[in-house]
């Protein structure tokens, strides 16, 4: 008999052990999937005001086109990076296009200052106030998408949850990281 209950005790603990390790694997399974979630909803964000601030980018050329007609080289560059931007399928070519079209735009500021009666432009001022606030935003969303990223990023690389992350096909997600030239804002002097 005693035999019997010792082999019956040894079952019930492996049992135990196995559910409990089910248990934990679905947990982190689960918590896997929010969390990758909280990555694409918030490069979804970034995506988001990036094309906010490409949809303000035509009025913004247009306008200053009345001024200063003679500039194709700047607005070329700009219709180009637009298409980049559109075309842009990850992260890393994202971060790529917001640097070319940020590059492109600040050459159309630089422009834009040789004209004192555009920046006088009603029309131009309140694009201008409308690209601040975007660029404002995108930075928001740059800075949501990288933590959701690194909270991400170290779940999967902790344990125990690092083995059901490698047995499920969970991959570290890229930061958003201008390039160097993107590392500023456009400049939005009013002249005032």
């Amino acid at each position: 008999m005693k035999k019997t209950s010792k082999g019956l005790i040894i079952l019930m603990v492996a049992i135990g052990l196995a559910v409990l390790l089910a248990i934990t694997a679905f947990g982190s399974y689960n918590s896997l999937v929010g969390l990758h979630e909280g990555v694409e909803s918030s490069q979804a964000d970034i995506q988001t005001q990036l094309q906010r601030r490409s949809d303000l980018i035509p009025n913004l050329v247009n306008t200053v086109k009345g001024y200063a007609a003679h500039e194709e080289e700047v607005f070329s560059a700009i219709a180009d990076a637009r298409a980049q931007l559109a075309g842009a399928g990850s992260i890393a070519d994202l971060a790529q296009a917001d640097s070319s079209l940020t590059s492109a735009l600040n050459r159309l500021l630089v422009i834009a200052e040789n004209y004192p009666e555009l920046k006088a432009d009603a029309q131009y001022t309140a694009l201008m106030d409308e690209l601040a606030g975007t660029e404002n935003r995108i930075a928001v969303a740059r800075r949501g998408y990288n933590e959701e990223a690194r909270v991400y990023n170290e779940k999967i690389r902790s344990f125990p949850t690092v083995l059901v992350a490698g047995m499920m096909g969970f991959e570290r997600a890229d930061y958003f990281e201008a390039s160097s030239q993107a590392q500023a804002a456009p400049q939005v002097d009013f002249g005032v």
